[in-house]
């Protein structure tokens, strides 16, 4: 038996026993290290997701590990190698997949959501999700990758170029990626951020920041854009008034990603797209080659992982960590020790 991290109702979760078996053709059987908790699984602890998930279930999907066994048919990984999981089960036969979007199956088993996840002493995934990982890159850092390949791949759906003027409005984990990988590819990156530990940790990181509690955002873009506008917005901070901004700040022909889950529908100034020609793109989780991209990034420091990780907790602790990410504060990320035996080990 092993343990792992279960959700069992709305703001319930537990760590308990649950069995390891042998992996099947085509799967892997993988010992996570570190697991990050993300905003989708403070959702799902929230109670928002219920009827996606089925309780009990495992969470997790920010992962690295090793290899502990490989199945019946799987060539070219074996026991030992450093790897994450892309969570992706798509099914190749719906429209979506058959137009060449996999990542966005209309019928996608996003592992660690519809399936069970990563946060758990062992655990058994299909080999095609594997992403090899450097020996050099220590598992606590490669942890961030997943949530990495999504700035990544939302940076690409902006069609963010060198020398734009770019506004990220949040800058949680997932926005101060969106910044670092746009800063990356050429961008002037400003980071709208209430929370002054975040904003802090940003310009540590060399990003410039405003906080919209004491300045009009849409002024300080028109100065800094010598009037023109922006010519991208990230929509990450989940908020109406998050939305309000991102729409607000963009130039001409401005390009809006919306990265940020809306639980509701929002109000949205439809006048502004059409007096500008705006153009508002969803962006929605990776394919392998963001993947590969993130790990890259994350390997050769052009993402400071360890500078955004907060503090790292043994896996009998994770049900507190959740509680410490939805109060805010000066949390970034928490990641999960899943080789924490303290109520047991894997056997």
């Amino acid at each position: 038996m092993t343990l792992a991290v279960r959700y069992t109702s709305a703001r319930t979760l537990d760590t308990a026993p649950t069995a390891s078996s042998e992996p099947g053709p085509g799967e892997v059987e993988l010992a996570p290290a570190y697991v990050g908790i993300c905003g989708t699984d403070l959702h799902i602890f929230h109670g928002d997701m219920d009827a996606r998930v089925a309780a009990p279930a495992v969470l997790g999907h920010e992962m690295a590990g090793r290899i502990v066994r490989v199945g019946p048919g799987v060539e070219g990984w074996r026991p030992g190698e450093a790897v994450t999981v892309m969570p992706l089960r798509w099914d190749d036969t719906c429209p979506a997949c058959r137009g060449g979007h996999r990542h966005i199956c209309q019928h996608l088993d996003f592992i660690g959501i519809d399936s069970p996840g990563a946060m758990q002493q062992r655990w058994t995934v299909p080999a095609a999700t594997l992403v090899r990982l450097p020996d050099t890159l220590p598992l606590d850092q490669a942890a961030l990758v997943e949530p990495t390949a999504v700035a990544v791949h939302d940076v690409g759906r902006a069609a963010v170029k060198d020398g734009e003027k770019v506004v990220v409005v949040g800058g949680g984990p997932v926005g101060m990626l969106i910044a670092l990988v746009a800063r990356d590819v050429g961008a002037d990156v400003r980071v709208v951020e209430l929370n002054a530990h975040r904003r802090l940790l940003a310009e540590e990181l060399g990003l410039s920041t405003w906080d919209p509690a004491v300045g009009d955002i849409t002024e300080l873009v028109r100065r800094w854009t010598g009037e023109a506008g922006a010519d991208v917005a990230f929509e990450v901070s989940g908020a109406a008034g998050g939305v309000d901004t991102a729409v607000d700040v963009l130039g001409v022909r401005g390009r809006l990603c919306l990265v940020a889950i809306h639980p509701r529908p929002r109000e949205i100034n439809l006048h502004r797209f059409f007096w500008r020609e705006l153009t508002l793109v969803g962006a929605r989780l990776y394919d392998r080659g963001d993947f590969e991209r993130a790990v890259a990034l994350v390997a050769d420091g052009t993402i400071p992982a360890q500078r955004l990780i907060t503090k790292v907790v043994p896996l009998t602790e994770a049900p507190a960590a959740f509680e410490a990410l939805e109060s805010g504060g000066d949390v970034m990320k928490i990641l999960v020790d899943c080789t924490d035996d303290s109520r047991g080990a894997a056997v």
